[in-house]
């Protein structure tokens, strides 16, 4: 039998390893590639949505190569479907397994929708390198809490299968997409104003979406076999004018790259050279992703504090002001407000920047819930990826995965690590461009004939910082260290391991990037849980 077929596209934007895709296009006599825009359902901002529709734009433009085309649809998948069953004589549905609980259960519904209509549905994993459901199964059905645990447990599946063949148009023969002239206005791919979104607050046009820039711009790094081999994320800078990393996490996100693919082409290069190891190598950042997403298929509110079973409960505060002053760089500490500027202006910071702003913004300074700033990185971050950002937010606040809370990222000290001069602020926030560097980090230490000549009064034309780092900081160790304690009196949950048992046997691994610190002596170990030290990064 000669299946009309859907493939209903969702984050595997590519021709390129995409399982779902050809098993679509296998014993097929129509076929319509289809993306289901539902614009409500998201809080993606401009700069993401800009991102996508590059992804949609590039997805029509090389199946039409093929004699194809993209129909780009807007509603939700439970109501489109039903009618575009009915138009399309559909008898088959493919689509890629997504592990996120509220994907599984639009998935789940429709499915039981296809059945009702005869439609015969096929799910194919190809976002992860391994499928998620094999990882939990060797761990009874629990999700790995430690890096190290994840690795035993990929050592016994053993490599990530090999990527599948992309589409070429031999795979299409004998199948045809029914495309008409109408269909550019009935199916196109919608202009940001056309989704409600306003152009004007796009920033420049860095990283373009799509599946031809993503294999270009992997292409560029593979020839760089060097900088390949010796990568370690650690070493890399937040301050760099130029990412200093690959910058292909947008293009994961979206699936406009395979990760399968990426990392086999790193396989390729690793043979034969020494070569940096996980977790600090490009493999080892393509296993965080994995552990995050093992993470979040299994843990249930694993983006939310309340009903989370590895979440460490905190009486956050409740203080607006202080979550608009982080969110619209207004806090008065350049270093951040510089990264929260390149943040919403570019969509894309480096992972150590990052972990400046949330550690900022939670556990360091504002005491504000990793919630929040959930909320603002969806919003902003091109690859605000749900099972990263989540994860990322629960380990960088001490929430979850890290528990060396006393570790605090010093707004002042830890940019001057790498950018003593203050370039990258004076790129980011101009206003303070004409500081001197003794003062760059803090000016509001500079006397008023130092910020008159600068052109910048601190008060009038930046903001006083919004809390004094040392004081607050301290204030925050007490508080963790008393919500920590408040969970050590409390029975596990499922899911939940006593604090030290998240810890590998000797030192946790720390997200992409963070630096190590020799273990501890047992004693000193002891020392530090009775009196813990802020030690400021």
């Amino acid at each position: 039998m000669q299946h009309s077929s859907i493939h209903w596209f969702r984050k595997g934007l590519r021709l390129h390893d995409n399982p779902a895709l050809l098993a679509a296009a296998t014993n097929c006599c129509r076929l319509h590639p289809l993306f289901i825009l539902d614009p409500s359902s998201s809080r993606a901002g401009a700069n993401a949505w800009r991102f996508l529709l590059d992804a949609l734009r590039d997805l029509d433009g090389r199946l039409r190569e093929m004699g194809s085309r993209l129909f780009v649809v807007q509603g939700c998948p439970e109501e489109v479907f039903p009618r575009l069953f009915h138009a399309w004589g559909t008898t088959q549905l493919t689509f890629e397994v997504d592990t996120e609980p509220g994907a599984r259960q639009h998935d789940a519904a429709v499915a039981e929708l296809a059945a009702q209509h005869g439609v015969e549905v096929i799910q194919e994993a190809s976002h992860t390198l391994y499928n998620t459901e094999r990882i939990l199964a060797l761990n009874d059905g629990k999700a790995p809490l430690t890096y190290k645990r994840l690795q035993s447990l990929l050592a016994s599946l053993g490599p990530p299968e090999k990527p599948a063949p992309a589409l070429t148009q031999e795979h299409l023969r004998g199948c045809c997409t029914p495309c008409q002239v109408s269909h550019d206005i009935d199916y196109g791919v919608p202009t940001l104003e056309e989704l409600g979104q306003d152009p004007t607050k796009v920033g420049p046009h860095l990283y373009p979406g799509g599946e031809t820039e993503a294999l270009a711009r992997l292409d560029v790094h593979m020839e760089r076999t060097a900088w390949v081999c010796g990568f370690k994320k650690p070493e890399t800078e937040p301050t760099s004018l130029s990412p200093s990393t690959t910058v292909l996490s947008p293009y994961l996100k979206f699936g406009c790259l395979s990760v399968r693919t990426f990392w086999w082409r790193l396989d390729e290069v690793y043979q034969g050279r020494k070569h940096s190891q996980p977790p600090v190598s490009l493999h080892g950042q393509l296993l965080w992703r994995e552990f995050f997403y093992t993470a979040g298929a299994s843990i249930p509110n694993f983006d939310r504090m309340v009903g989370n079973p590895v979440c460490l409960q905190v009486d956050w505060d409740d203080n607006p002001q202080h979550l608009c002053a982080w969110r619209e760089a207004q806090t008065g500490y350049p270093f951040i407000d510089a990264i929260m500027t390149q943040l919403r202006s570019e969509g894309w910071i480096h992972h150590l920047a990052r972990h400046a702003v949330a550690c900022f913004l939670t556990r360091g300074d504002l005491w504000v819930s990793w919630e929040e700033g959930l909320k603002v990185f969806e919003e902003l971050l091109l690859d605000a990826d749900w099972s990263l950002n989540a994860g990322n937010w629960l380990w960088l606040s001490g929430s979850a995965f890290f528990h060396r809370y006393f570790h605090v990222y010093s707004p002042i000290a830890f940019g001057k690590k790498t950018d003593r001069d203050g370039a990258y602020i004076r790129k980011y926030l101009p206003i303070l461009k004409d500081f001197p560097t003794e003062y760059i980090y803090e000016p509001w230490k500079a006397p008023r004939a130092v910020q008159e000549r600068a052109g910048c009064l601190v008060g009038t034309h930046y903001p006083r910082p919004i809390v004094e780092h040392r004081a607050a900081s301290e204030r925050n160790m007490g508080r963790m260290k008393a919500a920590r304690a408040r969970r050590g009196n409390e029975s596990p949950k499922k899911h939940q391991a006593p604090a030290t048992a998240l810890l590998p046997p000797q030192l946790p691994f720390s997200p992409p990037g963070t630096k190590r610190e020799p273990p501890a002596s047992p004693s000193a170990a002891k020392s530090q849980r009775k009196k813990p030290k802020i030690k400021q990064h």
